[in-house]
């Protein structure tokens, strides 16, 4: 004799159905659906798998955009310490550069006074009336660095630390312009410190008058 299940008892079933998985698996193997139950408890293990996968990718991917975020960062502070050092680089070859040219206007000025102050005594000592001194003296858009003019002469001075060759041409080429500027014989003085032999008695062969100090 078959009973009934009452209206309460069939929503208490209905809804062990949907709540609980071992009741639902249990009674689907009951009603013969054990080989489909089985392929559906692969499938969800297969699924949990693939979940945990895909939770363990993401995770590795975080990972990833983590230490590329902080690659991009170490980039960004090394282009900006790069950045730093080349216009700390400029500041340096700017700060150089000032340097050298103080350096160079000190020495300039320091050695055209001592040759003033050696031919001044050459000067005195001969009787010669100097007419004029001027430093820097421009001629044809060049400068001399000490122009010395007596009654009858013209002493061109050119200071160069460690003269070469070219230094000696230009000097002569500098005193050819005033001598014809002036109208006065042009002696040419090269005044420096490291003076090579081969520099020397070029100059000598070309009529310069030398000083070293």
């Amino acid at each position: 004799m078959t009973t009934s299940l009452t209206r309460e008892e069939k929503e208490k079933f209905i809804r062990a159905l949907e709540e609980d998985r071992e009741f639902r698996y249990m009674l689907m193997g009951l009603l013969g659906y054990r080989e489909i139950l089985d392929r559906i408890i692969k499938l969800e293990e297969r699924f949990v798998k693939l979940e945990e996968r895909q939770q363990k990718l993401e995770e590795r991917q975080q990972k990833l955009e983590e230490r590329f975020a902080e690659l991009e960062e170490r980039f960004a502070k090394l282009e900006e310490r790069q950045q730093r050092l080349e216009e700390e680089l400029v500041r340096v070859r700017r700060l150089a550069e000032l340097n050298r040219r103080d350096i160079g206007a000190i020495t300039e000025s320091l050695y055209s006074r001592w040759v003033w102050e050696d031919l001044r005594e050459e000067f005195k000592s001969r009787g010669v009336v100097v007419v004029r001194r001027i430093r820097n003296y421009v001629v044809n858009g060049e400068e001399v660095d000490l122009l010395i003019e007596t009654e009858d002469k013209i002493y061109v001075v050119e200071v160069k630390i460690q003269p070469n060759h070219h230094d000696i041409d230009d000097l002569l080429r500098k005193a050819s312009i005033i001598k014809e500027r002036l109208g006065k014989e042009a002696i040419p003085i090269l005044a420096g410190v490291w003076i090579g032999d081969e520099v020397l008695e070029y100059a000598r062969n070309k009529k310069v008058e030398v000083m070293i100090y």
